[in-house]
């Protein structure tokens, strides 16, 4: 039987990031899609020109429909944008004992445009965090949810160590704003103790709209389908390197990425993605 996968996110116009790429990403890897619309931005590869958060209840109604139906095998959040959607999210969370989350800490647009309230930041790391299997924070990203600056491997290992404090299971901190020129090097900190880096050549292109997005689907369509997190980690590493290396080359701006790469070039990918 399928598995079910469920975003709960934001819509971009652009089909970019967001409820768009997740769902898209879901179905690259044989996953049935679900999702909740946290709210609906009117963007395209030049930025975000419009944010309209869809009413609360709302988006509780959409949760309770595709929890009481179409159960799904795991979650992921993307966009929440404020405090009241993030306290909603976590409730129901709750309430219906949900496993495998993965929480994508939306924060930031590529073009600079804010995602998330900034009284949202700390619910997010007091209703959310504490919930997640894994969080998947960029650089900037975890120097807000960790609170200090992030410049060498250490200051990483210190950041990833207050994520997790905060109560997460995990922590995949990736590599991609890093000043490395050939190589993004991602990371990944576990309660237990466990970690292992993911490391892949860098791609010089503009085209990286919906990066987050997409690999954090990916490793839900992955942790879904029964996988272990390691091995869903490593899917997510390698789908959205696929996805940046088979360019598209849409829009004027900061374009997306491939999301159906992937299952073409999936051998090579794998064998491109160095994990120790």
């Amino acid at each position: 039987m399928v598995k079910i996968a469920m975003t709960i996110a934001g819509s971009d116009s652009g089909g970019g990031a967001g409820i768009q790429a997740d769902l898209k990403t879901f179905q690259e890897l044989g996953t049935f899609g679900t999702s909740a619309i946290t709210a609906i931005t009117a963007q395209n590869t030049l930025g975000v020109h419009g944010v309209q958060p869809i009413d609360i209840d709302m988006i509780e109604s959409q949760i309770d429909a595709v929890m009481t139906d179409l159960r799904p095998d795991a979650v992921k959040t993307g966009m929440l944008f404020s405090a009241e959607i993030i306290q909603i999210v976590a409730e129901k969370f709750k309430q219906y004992n949900v496993q495998n989350i993965v929480i994508d800490p939306v924060m930031i647009a590529k073009g600079g445009a804010s995602l998330l309230q900034q009284e949202a930041v700390d619910a997010l790391k007091k209703e959310l965090v504490p919930l997640a299997t894994i969080i998947t924070p960029n650089i900037p990203e975890a120097e807000v949810l960790a609170n200090m600056e992030i410049v060498t491997e250490d200051d990483i290992a210190a950041a990833a160590e207050r994520i997790l404090a905060l109560g997460a299971k995990g922590v995949w901190m990736k590599g991609g704003h890093s000043k490395d020129p050939e190589f993004a090097k991602d990371f990944v900190f576990l309660q237990d103790g466990t970690s292992f880096s993911m490391t892949s050549k860098r791609i010089d292109t503009d085209n990286t709209h919906g990066t987050g997005c997409t690999s954090s689907a990916a490793v839900t369509a992955s942790l879904a389908k029964g996988m272990s997190l390691k091995d869903a980690l490593i899917v997510g590493k390698s789908f959205i390197q696929a996805a940046i290396e088979e360019d598209l080359q849409l829009g004027s701006g900061h374009g997306p990425t491939n999301h159906g790469a992937y299952r073409y070039v999936q051998d090579r990918m794998e064998k491109e993605i160095h994990v120790e």
